[in-house]
């Protein structure tokens, strides 16, 4: 089957999914700087859940974008590290990331428009 991610059955549709989930992005932004133990992850990504990213890691390790490895140490603990594949995938999206960073003037002038026609609930 030829790759179609606007067809529902696309493979690469779900993967797309995972790696631009809101904290699977930053998990894989934060493990572009270097290796992180869970609990720096937690730290480093304000707002989120030991369970989502737990969840968040379990999917990008399974999809291959992620290494878990298991250190024996007292006491031991887990590191987490791009692959390969994860490493050339995050240029891409730091560059999104960028790219929404910089125009968030815009996009607070364009809330703010659309706030006056049509209040938030």
């Amino acid at each position: 089957m030829v790759a179609d991610v606007f067809r529902r059955a696309c493979t690469s549709r779900e993967a797309l999914e995972h790696v631009t989930g809101k904290w699977s992005l930053l998990a894989l932004s934060a493990l572009a700087e270097s290796p992180h133990r869970f609990g720096e992850l937690r730290r480093r990504i304000e707002g989120v859940s030991e369970r989502m990213l737990a969840q968040s890691l379990q999917t990008l390790e399974r999809d291959g974008w992620v290494h878990r490895e298991v250190r024996s140490a007292i006491p031991p603990h887990v590191e987490y590290r791009l692959t390969e594949d994860g490493a050339a995938l995050v240029p891409h999206l730091l560059a999104l990331i960028s790219f929404v960073e910089g125009r968030m003037p815009a996009v607070h002038a364009a809330r703010a428009l659309a706030d006056e026609v049509r209040p938030p609930r």
